[in-house]
């Protein structure tokens, strides 16, 4: 068996090898989105392919929807070529299970795949077409925090943004260009309403979306590319709005076992591409089975009843207060815990890593005995319930092939949110003692003893992608794996930085345990787990 759209007919072959087909009318899906466009989704990677497009799966299933969603990919367009189009727009979902057992369904909601690239002039003005369309009720995005950034660190537009500013509309090129772009082309037709709707894993992030797209149209209008009436559309929310948004599921990448398993049971063709800009990406998706969707309850335009599909509808501090009750402490900071020290002793598995006792310890510690005294409750999912299904469920799940090394990337960027939200918050609160904490100190020091890029062991370690390391690598400079003495007045301007960790550790008072912890984890070979191990017994 193939997946592609003339296969589904072979439904005895697909119940055989345990399937389940869409239940609905595929072509009829395909029609009444070209006919009448209700959401593009821009990012057309595996969390879209398996948790958003499944959405209006079960809205199409109940016969609540009649169109699709049409998959944009503003980076990657390989993953339109190799990935959409020779599957007819299909995706085999497999949802991993803690038992071992896996869940298969072939989704089809996604009428169309197209690469929004201002050089395929026939995609620009198929997405121009439907922008013009008042039918369009929502665009959204998962195309990750960094997709959303104009500038460098020195604050500096990037040269393709700087480009785009000057040359208008018409050869946008950055993905927040792009979409402006289209914005333009919807405000200069039929000027219809729109929800503009980021599900990036990210904290505010309809405000940084917005931010982002407002800075692109405001430099149009200040180089004359845009009328002024543009912008102020653009930024009058009941035309155009910006719902804030709280994501959660993992989405690891193919894992082999998953594609021999398919390949066994007759489905042919599942074997993962790497892309011309190193996407590993399949035609499966494997997947988690828990999955939350947080969104703010705001859609000028009408909007896809997802709440009948398990999205939670509510309002904009409901949504901030459950992405920090999932990033400060219930999900984020073990998962960074778990990537530090995970690295350094070798793991390459997240789930392999809750088998370690001291490991174990430790994400309990950050999680229940330090995050929970100052948890944010969001009303509508319980904090207690969501940790205890983190710890006993998701993390320890071995069929979901999660690596440390991919959750240590831009570490430096995470840490800021993941604990220095929780020391805020001890500071804040003169019943909380900031000297009691033990586990999130020993990760900060884990982090920087991570950042001498050897394991436990003493040898070479690859480290991760950050876009602070190689500052970080020469504040480090001169600092000797099996020489605690050389961290000597060198940890100060790290530990003192707010940017790093959203504080200055120096005056909090956490600084001396920090750097004392680091002395420790740099003592030689071995030092990893004898520090990590008596601060998890004592």
């Amino acid at each position: 068996m193939k997946l592609c759209r003339k296969e589904l007919k072979e439904t005895a072959l697909w119940e055989k090898a345990g399937v389940k087909l869409p239940g609905f009318d595929v072509e009829a899906m395909i029609s009444a989105t070209e006919e009448a466009p209700v959401w593009v989704h821009f990012g057309a990677g595996n969390i879209f392919r398996g948790f958003i497009a499944v959405l209006q799966q079960r809205l199409l299933e109940q016969g609540l929807q009649k169109s699709g969603i049409i998959a944009a990919e503003t980076f990657d367009y390989d993953i339109i070529d190799q990935i959409y189009e020779p599957y007819d727009n299909l995706t085999m979902m497999v949802s991993l299970c803690p038992d071992g057992s896996m869940e298969r369904e072939i989704v089809a909601s996604v009428a169309r795949g197209v690469k929004a690239d201002s050089g395929d002039q026939e995609s620009m003005q198929y997405l121009k077409n439907v922008f013009a369309s008042p039918s369009l009720q929502m665009i959204s995005f998962t195309i990750t925090e960094k997709g959303y950034a104009l500038t460098d660190l020195k604050g500096h537009y990037f040269p393709v943004v700087e480009a785009d500013l000057e040359g208008g509309p018409r050869t946008a090129r950055h993905a927040m260009s792009m979409v402006a772009a289209l914005l333009y082309e919807r405000f200069r037709t039929c000027k219809a309403p729109l929800a503009v709707v980021s599900m990036d894993n990210c904290s505010h992030n309809g405000e940084k979306l917005r931010a982002s797209l407002v800075t692109v149209a405001g430099e149009w209008q200040r180089r004359g590319h845009v009328p002024a009436a543009f912008v102020e559309w653009l930024t009058d929310e009941t035309e155009v709005s910006f719902p804030w948004t709280m994501i959660d599921k993992i989405t690891p990448r193919p894992a082999a076992e998953v594609e021999s398993a398919l390949e066994a049971d007759g489905i042919e063709g599942m074997a993962p591409v790497i892309t011309g800009k190193n996407t590993y990406i399949a035609p499966f998706v494997n997947a988690e089975v828990p999955q939350y969707l947080v969104v703010e309850d705001r859609f000028p335009n009408g909007r896809p009843p997802l709440e009948k599909a398990g999205v939670y509808l509510t309002d904009r501090d409901t949504v901030n207060r459950t992405d920090r009750m999932k990033v400060t402490t219930c999900l984020n900071p073990l998962h960074t815990a778990l990537a530090v020290y995970g690295c350094l002793l070798g793991y390459d598995r997240i789930a392999a890593e809750m088998k370690d006792e001291d490991l174990k310890k430790l994400v309990e510690r950050v999680g229940y005995t330090e995050g929970m005294p100052v948890v944010t409750d969001p009303g509508i999912i319980k904090p207690m319930e969501f940790i205890h299904e983190v710890v006993d469920r998701r993390l320890p799940n071995p069929f979901i092939p999660d690596m440390p090394q991919r959750i240590a990337t831009d570490t430096s960027q995470k840490i800021p949110v993941r604990f220095g939200e929780t020391i805020k918050s001890y500071l804040a609160d003169e019943k909380l003692d900031i000297t009691s904490l033990t586990a999130i100190p020993l990760v900060i020091a884990g982090w920087l003893r991570y950042l001498l890029g050897a394991d436990d062991e003493g040898k070479p370690m690859e480290l991760s992608s950050d876009p602070m390391l190689e500052k970080l690598k020469s504040q480090m400079a001169g600092i000797t794996l099996g020489d605690p003495a050389s961290a000597e007045g060198k940890m100060e301007p790290i530990l003192s930085n707010p940017v790093l960790f959203g504080t200055d550790l120096v005056r909090a008072g956490l600084a001396g345990k920090i750097e004392g912890m680091f002395g420790e984890l740099l003592a030689g070979p071995g030092a990893v787990r004898k520090t990590l191990h008596r601060y998890m017994e004592g």
